[in-house]
């Protein structure tokens, strides 16, 4: 369905997204096996060549891998932005609006601007969907118009450098056509197996098809089958790498936080980088909760430093601040600490992991430790659910409204019991299961909602509602 002339002149940001929300969608939309050829680079190659190609007017930082990537990314905008340039940041997904995933020095795209960008893009976008009806394909994604709008915004605003996340694995991403001038490629596990691969050799293939020859990479993938993917491919396109406890080295401190009074200030953690091991360690801190954030913060270091040998004038002190203020909504985020509650999309096995190393190096641990847990169909349910029972002493297992990916309740009830969990407690809404964890955490106990960014996105005005009253 297209967009009349009449409305195109008046065009409200409801009536843009709406427009948006009409094309596929895999955020949205579960993938299928065998679906594999969906993922192309040919839509969006066609549509930024309608567009002039505007991500050619600017040098980028790309990321990809299955965690730690959307953390990586905010803290090298943040670095850079430090020192002084106009850096352009996209992320995915979003937790409570779209303009979230773009932004520039901090600050998300403006409403003015988004429908700008929308202007430009809705009639390109359906004359290629007419172009498309006659050889029987189908036009751009929602994602990949996204994509563009956000080369859109930040060739028109002049960004000195954009930071851009992949959306899925990386060689066939939307993403993957800007102009890098470094990669990163952070932890890699199982995830997206449907699309991706049930190996870790075959989603690193995947995340590796961002490397460029001439630009080089950042990689903190540990996994032995993806290290060795990821330094073949770098090698075959003559590109110079980092790797992760070869090239240089971090220690985190252990992770503590401020449990008085209710801020939703975290404390800062610090931990110090060596590059090379064994030379001089540099020490900075981060805002950002989690053990592994300092491998994220230490991939964001190196970056920095490829980047200033490049050309990019970057100080110790811009690295020591853009580190400081970096936050991102759900990931590890501390809504209360009086009484303590957690806001986490940890999505998948590793994401959970990390989650519950995090948690189980606080001080003072509290008796009752209740999680929220809802989680897409696609998701390895049994293991994240078995792996949570190692810290939480109840679960509450619910199912977003927002998605139509989400694991059903019956389904999450039974690999709760193969997870270990022989008395799951059930909410029909997350509403609801932050008013059955609420009671069930009382007025000292922790409680913790994980799973999904959806779940995440529906929870908050619950749990922030609740908390204050």
């Amino acid at each position: 369905m297209g967009v009349d002339k009449q409305t195109k002149q008046r065009l409200t940001r409801l009536q843009a997204l709406q427009w948006l929300d009409r094309r596929s969608n895999f955020e949205q939309t579960p993938t299928k096996l065998g679906k594999k050829t969906t993922f192309t680079l040919s839509r969006m190659g066609a549509l930024l060549k309608a567009l002039d190609n505007p991500q050619r007017q600017f040098p980028s930082a790309h990321l990809a891998g299955t965690k730690g990537k959307g953390s990586t990314a905010a803290m090298l905008a943040a670095i850079v932005q430090s020192a002084g340039y106009r850096v352009g940041c996209y992320l995915s997904p979003h937790v409570d609006k779209i303009e979230e995933r773009i932004s520039i020095a901090g600050r998300q795209i403006s409403t003015a601007d988004l429908l700008t960008a929308f202007h430009k893009i809705i009639p390109i976008v359906e004359r290629l969907d007419q172009l498309a009806l006659r050889k029987n394909t189908t036009g751009p994604t929602w994602f990949e118009i996204l994509t563009a709008i956000a080369f859109i915004h930040f060739e028109r605003k002049g960004v000195d450098l954009a930071v851009i996340e992949t959306g899925l694995g990386g060689r066939l991403d939307a993403t993957n056509l800007c102009n890098p001038i470094v990669s990163l490629i952070t932890n890699i596990s199982l995830d997206h197996t449907d699309v991706l691969g049930n190996t870790i050799r075959a989603i690193a293939f995947e995340k590796a098809g961002i490397i460029r020859r001439g630009s080089p990479v950042v990689s903190t993938a540990l996994h032995p089958d993806a290290m060795k993917v990821i330094a073949e491919r770098a090698a075959l396109k003559r590109t110079k790498i980092f790797i992760l406890n070869r090239d240089f080295t971090v220690r985190p401190s252990k992770v503590g936080a401020n449990k008085t009074g209710n801020s939703t200030q975290t404390n800062l953690h610090s931990f110090e980088i060596q590059a090379p091991p064994g030379s001089l360690p540099e020490i900075y801190s981060i805002a950002m909760a989690g053990v592994h954030q300092a491998e994220n913060a230490a991939s964001a270091i190196i970056a920095t430093k490829v980047l200033v040998g490049q050309g990019f004038q970057i100080a110790k002190q811009d690295i020591a601040v853009g580190l400081r203020k970096t936050c991102l909504p759900a990931r590890i985020e501390w809504i209360s600490y009086s009484p303590p509650v957690i806001l986490d999309a940890a999505h998948n096995v590793a994401s959970m992991h990390s989650l519950v190393q995090t948690l189980e190096s606080q001080n003072n641990q509290p008796k009752k430790r209740i999680l929220i847990f809802a989680a897409s169909a696609d998701k390895e349910l049994k293991a994240m659910l078995q792996i949570s029972k190692t810290y939480f002493t109840d679960v509450v297992l619910t199912r977003y409204a927002t998605n139509p990916r989400a694991a059903t309740i019956t389904r999450l009830r039974d690999a709760a019991k193969k997870g270990g969990w022989q008395e799951p407690h059930v909410a029909v809404s997350p509403t609801e299961a932050v008013l059955i964890g609420k009671r069930l955490s009382g007025k000292t106990g922790l409680l913790c909602v994980a799973g999904s960014f959806f779940l995440a996105a529906e929870v908050r005005n619950a749990l922030t509602r609740n908390i204050n009253s």
